[in-house]
């Protein structure tokens, strides 16, 4: 039987996910799979296309903006998915259940992870969207302090971009940009931190991977910071969403 997975968003025509698959379908030889695209004007329409179905349907990945909106409709969610609030992996069980995960948290832990040094101690996470929770979570985890920065700050772990100070620069040694601020074509943009206090000490890591390095990566580079885009962040997660499908 034919197996069909694919991806939920808004404006997605640039995706990773459906050539990352259709190319592990061809290279591993897995019949009777494919992978598209679901562009939907709004996040009602989940359910039609779910209950409509002309096929059978394995899986989907969720990206912005809906992997908070999206919850109301699975049947049930796991226990980091729901501390976190976002879903950005859905499995579709023998019995129609819709079980929301999300792997973003596989996937930016084990891409951080290998260039973590000892003074890493203290993060900015730049943005509060969707995608800034996960990364919140993983933080914990690894018990790395942080504070968001956003443009309308809400709360009191969050700091606008203009109170970003030289202290507070010099102390956040790790930077980690889940805005979409630098995404192609406007790649000549980038978040408006005090660049002028990063350091060789610096680790900054951009969730964007078009264009491979944003002005905030090459800001970075040009002081011998280390630096990360998000390319293999979504190929772990990806991977992790294919284990999902198949347990």
């Amino acid at each position: 039987m034919h197996k069909k997975f694919g991806l939920i968003g808004k404006n997605i025509s640039y995706s990773f996910s459906q050539g990352y698959f259709t190319d592990k379908f061809k290279k591993e030889k897995i019949e009777n799979v494919s992978y598209q695209n679901f562009d939907l004007p709004e996040i009602f329409e989940f359910p039609f296309l779910v209950y409509h179905k002309e096929e059978e349907f394995g899986g989907f990945n969720v990206t912005i903006p809906y992997k908070e909106s999206i919850i109301k409709y699975l049947s049930d969610i796991d226990d980091e998915a729901k501390e976190i609030g976002a879903v950005n992996t859905i499995k579709i069980t023998e019995d129609n259940q819709l079980i929301g995960y999300n792997t973003d948290i596989y996937g930016f832990e084990n891409s951080l992870k290998p260039q973590l040094k000892d003074h890493h101690k203290k993060a900015l996470i730049l943005g509060t969207g969707g995608a800034s929770k996960a990364i919140a979570f993983v933080l914990k985890k690894l018990e790395i302090a942080f504070v968001f920065v956003s443009r309308n700050p809400s709360n009191e772990n969050e700091l606008s971009y203009k109170e970003v100070t030289k202290e507070i620069m010099e102390s956040h040694t790790l930077i980690i940009n889940c805005s979409p601020v630098g995404t192609h074509p406007n790649i000549q943009d980038c978040p408006s931190i005090p660049y002028e206090h990063l350091s060789d000490k610096h680790y900054l890591f951009d969730l964007i991977y078009n264009p491979s390095q944003t002005k905030f990566l090459t800001n970075g580079k040009n002081v011998g910071a280390s630096i990360k885009n998000g390319h293999e962040m979504l190929e772990l997660q990806a991977e992790k969403s294919w284990e999902i499908w198949n347990k």
